[in-house]
């Protein structure tokens, strides 16, 4: 199962890194869409559907805080998983963004199996396309959402 992806950094060296740590974790990309701040991801998302963004918060034009904010006000970018992944690893910064709309989060500098089980518990689906754990509990039911 290939899986379309947008990367939002500033840094192309952070969107390579990202973007190889997800080819040698197993997931299959389909399309790989790059945008170096927010306001550039919303040009390109126009029409575009990806299953995940992965998105930094420190940028210049439109942070990442804002592109949340952005894409849970789009009916069409509303209902996409969203990764948040930066340096800012503060309690109040994390909550934030959870109430916002992003349902991850990878802190900067992040060793590859976390971005990986970070991606399996967002898409809810492991490299090989078996299903893991999001969200259900063993009876079925919701859990709460944490970071």
């Amino acid at each position: 199962m290939a899986f379309d992806l947008m990367v939002v950094d500033d840094s192309p060296a952070m969107r390579r890194f990202i973007r190889r740590v997800i080819e040698v974790s197993g997931f299959t990309v389909g399309r790989y869409l790059e945008a170096g701040n927010g306001e550039e991801a919303l040009e390109q998302r126009d029409g575009e559907w990806v299953d995940m963004d992965l998105t930094d918060i420190n940028m210049p034009k439109m942070d990442g805080e804002t592109l949340v904010t952005e894409m849970r006000q789009r009916d069409h970018l509303a209902a996409i998983p969203l990764i948040v992944i930066s340096t800012d690893a503060t309690e109040s910064r994390m909550d934030r963004l959870a109430k916002l709309g992003a349902q991850g989060y990878a802190t900067k500098p992040f060793a590859p199996e976390r971005l990986r089980e970070e991606i399996e518990t967002v898409l809810g689906v492991s490299p090989e396309g078996a299903l893991v754990g999001a969200g259900l509990d063993a009876e079925g039911g919701d859990d709460e959402f944490s970071f």
